[in-house]
């Protein structure tokens, strides 16, 4: 979805009725269109779910009240009142440029079903389950990627808490991000919760979940951009689909070449595996190539890593940035201090 088709509705909220499935009652709800998602929150500002607007289908088309639901979950619903016109139009048009940018209707599904013909053909013949994930990986377009990293996110919030959207911390990451793009062009978008991961975790579509402590215990801020360059290495090095796609099995890699989606189990299940693993770890030449690419000092990160300095002490000696003119800031101070404020300090 483009950004300017979410720019009008940025600040847009409404009440609403929701409930998390079939047998639950009610609540009363406030929901807000943030970027790329809708957040539906409680009345004591708790955060309920948060939907992705690619994934957001309606079960009574041009019928009022309008009631929504995420896309394969009709038992968690959205009902939205009469006057909220408003906001059911947002929701109608964002819904109409996801539908614009999607192939044309069955074109998907058919490239689904004779790539996966054709996978299994291979698979009969050769038993490799990484073809089917090799053959995925190249046919799945980067808006299901996004969709995937966005079911992704909400299985991760249940133990890191929403993400922190403190005042003025958005603009920060947004400033950082644009000083650390991505390799392979593009802006990637950031975004700090309270816990649950270590360090920084690059998810499928290009979301980057930074751990608040990266922003909040140290002084400058050449530490979680050294957290965030070593996640985009581990990216580059094993992408996150293909590593979902390795847990879920050989069904998984299926089940995405034949219908577009991957089962809620399997997402879930991924979740917990990224919580309770280590990050990998990076080549220590691989992150000074980083930091030079990036133009991000590496002591800082080191000694942060490692307050001893023992184990990280190539990053430390090779530093390409120690002895010289120093790189590109990257944030202003004032920034930073919004940034380090942004879970509420």
């Amino acid at each position: 979805m483009k950004k300017t088709a979410l720019t009008k509705y940025e600040r847009l909220e409404a009440a609403g009725l929701w409930r998390p499935n079939p047998d639950a009652q009610r609540l009363d709800v406030v929901v807000s269109v943030g970027e790329a998602t809708l957040t539906i929150t409680d009345m004591r500002d708790r955060v309920q779910a948060h939907w992705s607007i690619a994934a957001v289908a309606r079960a009574n088309p041009g019928q009022r009240p309008a009631i929504y639901h995420p896309d394969g979950d009709p038992g968690e619903t959205l009902e939205l009142a009469d006057n909220e016109t408003e906001m059911i139009a947002a929701i109608e048009k964002l819904r109409g440029v996801v539908a614009r940018q999607r192939p044309r209707p069955g074109r998907l599904r058919l490239v689904g079903v004779l790539t996966s013909i054709a996978a299994v053909a291979a698979l009969v013949l050769f038993w490799l389950p990484g073809a089917a994930r090799q053959h995925a990986l190249g046919v799945v377009p980067m808006v299901k990627r996004v969709e995937i990293g966005q079911v992704l996110l909400g299985h991760l919030q249940r133990v890191t808490g929403p993400v922190c959207d403190g005042p003025g911390g958005a603009a920060a990451l947004g400033q950082l991000a644009r000083r650390l793009p991505l390799r392979s062009g593009g802006v990637a978008q950031f975004r700090v919760v309270r816990g649950g991961i270590e360090g920084a975790l690059r998810l499928p579509g290009g979301v980057i979940l930074i751990n608040t402590n990266l922003v909040e215990d140290h002084t400058e801020p050449d530490v979680v951009a050294g957290h965030i360059i070593a996640a985009y290495l581990r990216a580059e090095a094993h992408d996150p689909l293909s590593h979902l796609l390795e847990e879920g099995g050989l069904s998984a890699s299926l089940r995405l070449l034949a219908t577009g989606v991957l089962p809620d189990e399997v997402l879930r299940a991924h979740a917990e595996r990224l919580m309770t693993d280590p990050p990998e770890q990076v080549p220590p030449e691989a992150m000074l190539a980083g930091f030079a690419h990036w133009q991000v000092r590496a002591r800082p990160y080191a000694y942060a890593v490692d307050i001893t300095g023992e184990s990280t002490v190539e990053l430390i000696e090779a530093d390409p940035f120690a002895g010289t003119a120093p790189p590109p800031p990257l944030l202003s101070d004032a920034d930073w201090l919004r940034l380090q404020e942004i879970c509420g300090g």
